[in-house]
């Protein structure tokens, strides 16, 4: 039996900071929460005593595409002057139809490298790339099963290629949930894009092997308005919330990402199927797809999660970006508040997933911990203001240690099983010969 102990400046619980407490972990799992005095390291155990740090549970990162990195400054001779043209004329022939199983493994580690070191413990990753099944999971798994980062694995089946492509998509899914029920870091889900490149047989099809398989149903819903015209031109008028719901494919499995473009009635609706959502509010202003109106969704008690998209791994920005973007949106500074988004950067974050061991600093969970340096910032830090210390004023470099599942990702700021500056370089070459177009 591995035990770590850890005593921390304090710790932060639901119901508030707890100063000089500290954890006690067991293999995979937090066996103890309370102050100093009572966690006390036998001779065998690992101590780290950081009282200069405050430990929180490790960020969930609820939507990636780690191979998102190659495109990165990429220069490209595309002009992008709406969504549907972002996808057609620069993302899909640039980049997700030229991904390999070689490339998505290795952006993985590289993705890996960039959330570990700031905080994120568990992510839901998204592969775009129809040439590279079948077999590209298993690639990107076994890269990230050596960086140690908790993960949900899923491919974006779709039939824009061909209708063969897409029912590989839907079986490198079912492969690789099978294959990995029950690995305790790795776990599948079945995905499709959305309802402009899915055929309602096809929706259906993949939402029925979602059921059978037990898995989780993920798909990319209004990230712009050109899904919501699409299926009012081709789907009689429809909105693509109802359209789901008439194909009866909403319901507490159903993970919706981006959200963007949606109605009140819509909001309704995924609020009454117990559906949950997660929102990039970054990324959605790259693509200029509008400002996701998540406070609505929270208000019809949609549990939302936060997600990178694999454009900005830096959570702390992302978890800025949600913090600012919809204050200004609803012009009311008292809109998601900074304990509203550190909720969705975990435990909310957590259950938008459906996992309910992770997300949390108490006994039994999942020892997802990270902990983060809180003595160098110019004002105090309280009880009243450590959410907004946290979510506005930390970055990656302060985040010191991370554990997943009790192993040790991070120690003293340095990761522990990636090497970072060898990692860069890789990723540079194989970015340098991507980005040579024939």
């Amino acid at each position: 039996m591995k035990t770590t102990v850890i005593h921390g400046g304090a710790v932060l619980l639901e119901d508030g900071l707890k100063y000089q407490w500290g954890v006690r972990i067991q293999d995979d799992r937090i066996c103890q929460v309370g102050p100093w005095a009572d966690i006390t390291p036998g001779a065998e155990d690992q101590f780290i005593r950081v009282p200069d740090q405050i430990i929180l549970p490790g960020f969930i990162n609820g939507h990636n595409h780690m191979y998102n990195v190659f495109s990165r400054g990429i220069s490209t001779d595309a002009v992008v002057t709406e969504f549907s043209s972002f996808l057609d004329d620069f993302w899909w022939p640039y980049i997700e139809n030229r991904i390999t199983p070689e490339l998505a493994a290795l952006t993985a580690k590289w993705s890996c490298a960039e959330l570990l070191d700031s905080g994120v413990t568990t992510q839901f990753d998204i592969l775009e790339a129809p040439n590279a099944i079948p077999g590209a999971l298993e690639a990107e798994a076994a890269a990230i099963r050596e960086a140690g980062l908790r993960s949900v694995l899923t491919f974006e089946a779709c039939e824009r290629i061909s209708a063969e492509n897409g029912q590989t998509g839907l079986e490198e899914n079912a492969s690789f949930i099978r294959s990995h029920k029950d690995d305790p870091l790795i776990t599948g889900a079945m995905s499709i894009h959305t309802l402009f490149t899915c055929s309602p047989d096809y929706v259906k099809q993949a939402r029925d092997m979602a059921r059978k398989l037990d898995a989780k149903f993920h798909m990319h819903l209004s990230e712009s308005v050109f899904e919501p015209n699409w299926c009012a031109e081709h789907r009689e008028g429809r909105r693509p919330v109802a359209l789901y719901d008439e194909m009866g494919c909403l319901d507490r499995d159903v993970i919706a990402s981006q959200v963007v473009q949606v109605n009140q009635d819509e909001i309704d609706l995924l609020g009454r199927s117990g559906a949950t959502a997660v929102s990039m509010p970054l990324s959605n202003c790259e693509v200029g797809g509008g400002i996701a109106p998540v406070t609505e969704l929270l208000e019809a008690g949609v549990q939302v999660g936060l997600g990178t998209d694999g454009y900005i791994n830096n959570f702390f920005e992302v978890m800025r970006g949600a913090f600012l973007i919809h204050k200004a949106n609803r012009q009311d500074p008292q809109a998601m508040g900074a304990r509203q988004v550190y909720r969705m950067a975990t435990d909310m974050g957590a259950k938008a997933l459906g996992m309910e061991q992770v997300g949390q600093i108490a006994p039994g969970m999942l020892a997802d911990v990270i902990t983060v340096r809180m003595d160098d910032t110019p004002t105090p830090i309280n009880e009243k203001n450590i959410y907004d210390q946290i979510i506005l004023f930390r970055n990656p470099a302060d985040v010191q240690n991370v554990f997943v599942g009790g192993r040790q990702l991070k120690r003293d700021g340095v990761l522990t099983t990636l090497d970072r500056d060898a990692l860069r370089e890789q990723v540079r070459e194989a970015c340098a010969r991507f980005w040579t177009f024939q």
